[in-house]
């Protein structure tokens, strides 16, 4: 009976693995080639497995495993965007809802590099539509995140509705596109305005703040 105990332990830790590895090298190949450049059975080849099939076998459909590398990702940011919230003081402002944003991203991806993907596959799902929507419906999943949103909301309920969500998709823009440059250099090594995340949200934080209370044109 011990011996049946321990074998199973053994092979569901070894399933685990594998699938750790399997999302590890999906995402590190959507990132530098596309998602739809990438085949499952080029994953499965990369990720050492004799099994063409594995991907398949371990999360089915492209799409699904699409999904899963997003939610492994969303519980560490969730969390830390938990976490910053709860250090608000009793009157956040625009910059404090900013900063929660966007650190609760760059303080997960500096936690991962170098080199670290995430950022560049997260800008790959920005410009296909149906990838998209697996982010967004993570997003709407994200208590923290309607709380970030209701708190700018609130601050900035003298804008137009157009306006507001314009720069909604704006901020929402460059947080994808800057992490992601900015992980593309660090991986390649070449030279950055701001030498570590820290200083990159720093910066990122500053430029979203103008962004969203700059003055709206008659």
């Amino acid at each position: 009976m011990r011996r049946m105990m321990m074998s199973k332990t053994d092979r569901s830790a070894r399933v685990n693995a594998t699938r750790d590895l399997i999302l590890a090298t999906a995402e590190r190949m959507f990132a530098e080639r596309g998602v739809h450049e990438v085949s499952n059975r080029q994953i499965s080849e990369a990720a050492g497995q004799g099994n063409n099939t594995a991907v398949g076998y371990h999360f089915g459909t492209k799409t699904d495993l699409v999904r899963e590398i997003v939610r492994k990702h969303a519980g560490p940011v969730e969390e830390r965007r938990r976490e910053l919230i709860a250090e608000l003081g009793a009157d956040p402002d625009v910059r404090d809802w900013v900063t929660v944003l966007v650190r609760s991203a760059t303080d997960h991806m500096s936690s991962l590099g170098p080199p670290s993907w995430l950022a560049r596959f997260s800008a790959q799902l920005m410009y296909d539509p149906s990838l998209r929507e697996i982010q967004l419906q993570e997003s709407l999943n994200s208590p923290t995140l309607q709380r970030v949103i209701e708190g700018l909301a609130e601050h900035l309920a003298e804008l137009p509705p157009a306006v507001r969500m314009e720069r909604g998709d704006m901020a929402r823009h460059l947080i994808i596109q800057m992490t992601a440059e900015f992980e593309r250099a660090q991986a390649e090594g070449t030279p950055t305005a701001r030498a570590t995340w820290q200083e990159m949200a720093d910066g990122l934080i500053d430029g979203i703040v103008g962004l969203l209370t700059a003055p709206v044109s008659s």
